[in-house]
């Protein structure tokens, strides 16, 4: 399988997305520059809007990660409650 990724501008709107991805996806593995956060993961990547919600203590829509996106990788899945990049074999 090959790696997907995502990545973000790094600022405080990120962070708990960023956080949030992390937790859910053990095998993910941030990258930080001075201006983007990186999360690469083999195979699989799930966002999902519950975790996110828990962190920012308000609802929150999936699409509003697309303020702070910078690009991604990978076959891209969303509904409402989560979003999943992966290689499909």
């Amino acid at each position: 399988m090959s790696n997907v990724f995502i990545a973000f501008q790094a600022n405080e709107d990120s962070r708990p997305v960023i956080e949030a991805i992390l937790e859910d996806n053990p095998g993910a593995v941030s990258n930080a520059s001075p201006a983007m956060v990186r999360i690469d993961c083999e195979g699989q990547l799930v966002i999902r809007r519950e975790s996110i919600e828990a962190r920012v203590g308000r609802d929150f829509d999936l699409q509003e990660i697309q303020l702070n996106l910078i690009t991604l990788t990978g076959h891209l899945d969303e509904d409402d409650d989560q979003l999943t990049l992966s290689w499909k074999q």
